[in-house]
């Protein structure tokens, strides 16, 4: 039998997952684990899971003492520990665009297989003077990777000046189906707004807004991270002043997430921008009906009949749509469930691995 090829997978920060592109790794790596034998990098910022992980072994560096320069510290940390391990590897796997300038270490002994997640310049995370940090990240991204996968279509332009088509292809996220905990939560009736990083382009604002406009006046759960702006905080605890919304904050338990979506008579995604949301996969995997933005990356993926789409930004097309949709729980049930065949048909885990599996297969090599 054939010794298994060893491939570092660096970016994804952690498993288990919290976030997006982790959960795609996180799925990759569970369908690939008899095919290849898989080392992630991580940091204790995103978990303390270290050695052996669905099959994979899992490296945790001690997160830095300046929590903004963690991220930074991580990716130096991962790609100089590749480079020097004494257990060479036949490929990396690179995720995200802000860990690109490690190609210039990289490359010096591996081919490198490079995903991009978005744009993170856009999201407001981050200050706009690293706008040139993180254009040089996409540049190298584009012409020192080996080959770049992308997760969403609406990133196929952004790249084609950057290097020739050969070099790319659109590998959409995937999805394992998921189950709910069997807990009670203690909520009969609620909607539901779910996010890992709760950032202004994430529209919680707008769904608040919305809520003024709304003939709906029950619960609100909010889940997700709500630290992250001081200033924005203070601005979504003031629309959601004299109304049922409750901050539950985040929640890492995968089951128990599951559990409140399948929960929930509405899911509410008002996102102004995204990549290929995960969070979308997911709900729609446990049936729960969706209103969503009508933003190129959710069209993209879900046809107008297995979404609720509204105006992006606009909280009174918004409760419209809130409205019409509690009007009408018989019409989002089919909704939900046209979303759920297309999931089934289109972004199945066993399919888009493979699709990964084809492309490693195709670039390992001991020459590096």
């Amino acid at each position: 039998m054939d010794k298994k090829k060893k491939i570092a997978i660096i970016g994804l920060k952690g498993l288990p997952p919290f976030g997006g592109a982790a959960n795609v790794g996180d799925t990759i790596i569970e369908q690939l684990a008899d095919q290849f034998d898989f080392t992630i990098y991580a940091t204790a910022s995103h978990t303390s899971h270290k050695g052996n992980y669905k099959g994979a072994n899992q490296i945790v560096f001690r997160r830095f003492p300046i929590k903004k320069l963690n991220v930074f510290y991580y990716y130096i940390a991962s790609a100089v520990h590749a480079l020097f391990t004494r257990n060479r590897y036949d490929l990396v796997h690179l995720h995200h665009m802000d860990g690109a300038f490690t190609l210039l270490l990289l490359r010096l002994r591996y081919k490198v297989i490079a995903t991009g997640h978005g744009t993170p310049y856009k999201n407001g995370k981050w200050s706009k003077m690293l706008y040139p940090y993180f254009k040089f990240n996409e540049w190298l991204q584009a012409r020192l990777s080996n080959h770049l996968t992308i997760v969403a279509k609406f990133l196929i332009p952004q790249y084609q000046h950057l290097l020739p088509a050969t070099k790319m292809t659109y590998i959409p996220n995937a999805i394992i189906p998921l189950a709910p905990a069997q807990v009670q939560l203690g909520y009969d009736d609620y909607i539901l707004y779910a996010a890992g990083r709760i950032i202004p382009t994430k529209g919680l604002h707008i769904l608040l807004s919305a809520l003024h406009h709304s003939q709906y006046k029950g619960k609100l759960i909010v889940l997700g991270d709500y630290n992250q702006h001081k200033e924005y905080s203070k601005q979504l605890f003031d629309l959601a002043a004299g109304y049922d919304v409750e901050f539950k904050g985040m929640i890492r338990d995968k089951a128990l997430l599951n559990t409140y979506v399948a929960g929930a008579k509405l899911f509410i995604f008002p996102s102004t921008l995204e990549a290929m949301s995960m969070m979308l996969l997911e709900v729609a995997s446990l049936r729960t009906p969706v209103i969503c933005s009508d933003i190129v990356q959710n069209t993209d993926v879900f046809d107008p009949d297995e979404m609720l789409f509204f105006r992006s930004e606009d909280d009174k097309d918004l409760a419209a749509k809130l409205d019409w949709a509690l009007d009408h729980p018989e019409e989002m049930k089919k909704f939900a469930e046209r979303a759920w065949q297309s999931l089934m048909t289109k972004y199945q885990a066993p399919v888009i691995a493979g699709q990964y599996a084809a492309l490693f297969d195709r670039f390992m090599t001991k020459a590096g």
